[in-house]
C-alpha cells in the first residue's frame, strides 16, 4: 500500500539526472529524461511497473506521465493508436542548471530506494570519465541501393496515380568502444539543439535505450488548454558549402519542397475539417532551423476553452497519427507502401512520445501535455546504435537527393557520437 506522496523532498536525497538514471537502470524501471524546446528546465520520471500499460493515449484521462509510441500504431477497429507505452510518474524530478528543484516519490518505499542508489551512484560518478566513442560503422553495404531502389519504386507508383506521397525510411548502425553514458549523449544533444524535443527513454522490456532531438510538435494542449501543432516539411542544410550558416529569410526552396510542406498542411486542415472546427490560427509557411538542417514549417493554434473543445488534443493526436509527414497521403496507401519495401522494423522511430499531464515549472502553473513526433532518434542496445532517418517521397523526387536527405538527418545524432 502506498503512503502519501512525498513532496518537494530534496533534502531526502540530492540526485543528479546521473544518479537518477543509474536508480532506474538498476531497479529495472522504466523511465524518460526530457527538454522542451528553447528551454532550460530538465524533467525526469520513473514508472515502477514491471511491464508497461498499453493505453489508448486519452490526454483527458492519463494520470501524470510520458508516452511512448510505436508507429505502426492503429486499432484496426477504432483507429485510436492503442498501442501507446504509458510511464506513469511514480518519481518526478525537475532540474535547473544548478541542480535539482523539485522532486516527488510516490511512496516511502521507492523513496529509500532511490536514496541508496544515488549514493551509490555519486561515489562510482567517476566511472564515466572516459566517453565513448563511435568504433565501427554496421550499416548494411546494400542501405543504398535497396533505398534507391524503394525511392524509384514509389516515384513509379505515383506516377500510376496509387498515392501522392510516401515516407521512406532507412537505418544506419554504428557501434561504440564502450556502452555510452547516456545522460552525457542527452546533455550534448540539449546543448547543440535548444530548439528540439531533446528524451532520453529507457525500456528494461526490450533493454533499450531511446534517445532524440526532434524538431516537430505533433500536439500539446497547455495549461491554459491551448491547442498547438505543426506542419513540417522539405529539407536543406542549415549552412553554406564553406560551412557560413544560412539565413533563414534567404533560403531558396524547390516546386517539390513547398508542395510537399502543402501537402502536410492540407492533411491537418483536413483533420479539422471532419471535427467541423473552423476557429483556428493558421501561420506560416516559414523557414526554421532544426539543429543542422532548414524546414518549411506552418503553425496551428486552437483556444480549446473558446471553442469549448477540451478533448482536441486526444481527438486530433487520432486523427494525426501517422502524419503524412512520416507516413504519406492517402495515409493507408502510403502505410501498406511502407510496409511492403522497407526491410527493417521501424519500432518507434516515427511514433509520438512526451509528457502528458506535468507541470513544466517553464510553461508556468498547472499540468500541460506536449507530444512530438519521435524523429532525429537513436536505438541504443549495449554498445551498438541503430539511427532511423526519412524523406518525403513525392512524384518530383530525384532518389540520390533523398538518399542525401537521410544522411544530414542522420548527423543530427551522428554529429554527438563522435
Amino acid at each position: 500500500m502506498q503512503s502519501d506522496p512525498v513532496r518537494n523532498s530534496v533534502n531526502t536525497v540530492s540526485p543528479t539526472t546521473d544518479s537518477l538514471w543509474y536508480a532506474a537502470q538498476t531497479l529495472g524501471y522504466p523511465a524518460a529524461l526530457w527538454r522542451l524546446p528553447n528551454q532550460t528546465e530538465k524533467q525526469f520520471i520513473i514508472s515502477t511497473d514491471e511491464r508497461l500499460p498499453r493505453v489508448t493515449a486519452d490526454l483527458e484521462e492519463l494520470p501524470a506521465g510520458f508516452v511512448f509510441s510505436p508507429f505502426d500504431n492503429l486499432n484496426s477497429e477504432t483507429s485510436a493508436p492503442a498501442q501507446t507505452l504509458f510511464l506513469r510518474a511514480d518519481l518526478q524530478a525537475s532540474f535547473s542548471a544548478t541542480g535539482v528543484t523539485s522532486l516527488t516519490i510516490s511512496s516511502d518505499f521507492l523513496a529509500e530506494q532511490i536514496q541508496q542508489l544515488v549514493r551509490r551512484s555519486n561515489k562510482s560518478a567517476a566511472n564515466y570519465d572516459q566517453p565513448a566513442t563511435v568504433s565501427a560503422d554496421l550499416t548494411d553495404p546494400d542501405e543504398q541501393t535497396r533505398y534507391l531502389r524503394n525511392v524509384t519504386a514509389a516515384i513509379e507508383a505515383m506516377q500510376r496515380g496509387e498515392f501522392r506521397k510516401v515516407v521512406l525510411s532507412r537505418t544506419k548502425r554504428v557501434r561504440f568502444d564502450q556502452i555510452p553514458r547516456v545522460t552525457s549523449l542527452f546533455d550534448k544533444l540539449c546543448a547543440r539543439y535548444p530548439t528540439a524535443f531533446v528524451s532520453a527513454v529507457y525500456l528494461p522490456e526490450t533493454n533499450q535505450v531511446w534517445l532524440s532531438a526532434t524538431p516537430e510538435r505533433l500536439v500539446s494542449v497547455d495549461q491554459d488548454g491551448i491547442f498547438r501543432t505543426v506542419s513540417l516539411a522539405g529539407t536543406q542544410s542549415a549552412y553554406e558549402p564553406d560551412g557560413t550558416p544560412k539565413r533563414p529569410s534567404e533560403a531558396m526552396w524547390s516546386q517539390k519542397e513547398i508542395e510537399e510542406q502543402a501537402l502536410v498542411n492540407r492533411y491537418i486542415i483536413e483533420c479539422f475539417k471532419k471535427i467541423r472546427l473552423r476557429e483556428y490560427v493558421e501561420e506560416g509557411p516559414k523557414t526554421i532551423i532544426a539543429g543542422n538542417l532548414m524546414h518549411l514549417c506552418t503553425s496551428f493554434t486552437v483556444d480549446t476553452q473558446q471553442v469549448c473543445y477540451p478533448q482536441l488534443g486526444t481527438v486530433m493526436l487520432r486523427l494525426l497519427h501517422p502524419t503524412s509527414a512520416v507516413c504519406g497521403m492517402p495515409r493507408d496507401q502510403a502505410f501498406a507502401f511502407i510496409q511492403q519495401h522497407e526491410v527493417h522494423d521501424r519500432e518507434f522511430y516515427a511514433g509520438f512520445l512526451g509528457p502528458v499531464n506535468v507541470s513544466q515549472p517553464e510553461q508556468g502553473p498547472g499540468p500541460a501535455s506536449n507530444l512530438f513526433v519521435h524523429l532525429r532518434c537513436m536505438k541504443l542496445e549495449g554498445d551498438t546504435a541503430t539511427l532511423y532517418a526519412g524523406a518525403g517521397i513525392t512524384e518530383d523526387s530525384n532518389p540520390e537527393r533523398e538518399w542525401q536527405e537521410t544522411e544530414m538527418k542522420c548527423q543530427t545524432v551522428l554529429a554527438v557520437l563522435n
